[in-house]
């Protein structure tokens, strides 16, 4: 069954990651919004969409999304959802939270009835409940709250893939991995002679657009 996707990035690449999505499942329908693109997809394509996009910053399922008014409309919101498909009491969650005009008093709050939904449901049905894990949790949550809806994914890819996993001992770099890529993008790299042969690189600091570029034009994927 497909699972409904989004795919965020940063502001103004959105149809660039459309591109990049429509190269890598062709057959698949993708919609541009505001900050991401939308799209559905089976895991396997999940599982694809993790490893050969540079341009998103995370690969997020949607398991719910409804209008809410205050705290007890998220929770309600995410009971609902089938937990027990995605997680046990020996596994580990953690939930994020984002938000655009929200009119809630405290994300921190919104975010813990997100918790006790899922917890709760569990403890219901199991006598156990899951523990908390900030650093390398078993399942990632996000939430998104808007002005009256709000969203709620399961965040497939785990780490942000602007991690690609050759920097770990280099230090940080002032320019992610994908707006690197986004660079290439918009000046229409390809790493052939047939797309512009030779790349130019005016402010290669750490070499994050030099290194990108080469593992395009070494056909490297990115989550490889």
């Amino acid at each position: 069954m497909p699972l409904p996707l989004f795919l965020p990035c940063a502001a103004g690449v959105e149809d660039w990651l459309a591109e990049e999505v429509s190269r890598v499942l062709p057959q698949i329908r993708v919609h541009t919004r505001r900050g991401g693109v939308a799209l559905e997809g089976d895991p396997r394509e999940v599982m694809l969409l993790n490893l050969e996009l540079r341009l998103t910053q995370r690969v997020l399922i949607e398991v719910a999304e409804a209008p809410y008014h205050d705290e007890q409309d998220l929770y309600q919101m995410a009971i609902e959802v089938d937990w027990s498909q995605w997680i046990t009491p020996q596994h580990t969650l953690r939930l994020d939270t984002t938000a655009t005009k929200c009119p809630l008093k405290s994300l921190n709050f919104a975010a813990l009835r997100i918790k006790d939904a899922v917890c709760d449901q569990l403890r219901e049905a199991t006598g156990e409940r899951p523990n908390v894990d900030t650093r390398h949790p078993d399942l990632p949550l996000l939430l998104h709250l808007g002005p009256e809806r709000a969203s709620l994914y399961v965040d497939s890819s785990g780490e942000p893939l602007f991690k690609r996993g050759w920097r770990e001992d280099k230090g940080d770099a002032p320019l992610k991995e994908t707006l690197a890529a986004a660079m290439l993008a918009a000046a229409g790299w390809r790493g052939t002679p047939e797309a512009g042969g030779a790349l130019h690189d005016p402010c290669c600091g750490s070499g994050t657009i030099a290194i990108e570029a080469a593992q395009i034009a070494c056909g490297i994927a990115p989550g490889l």
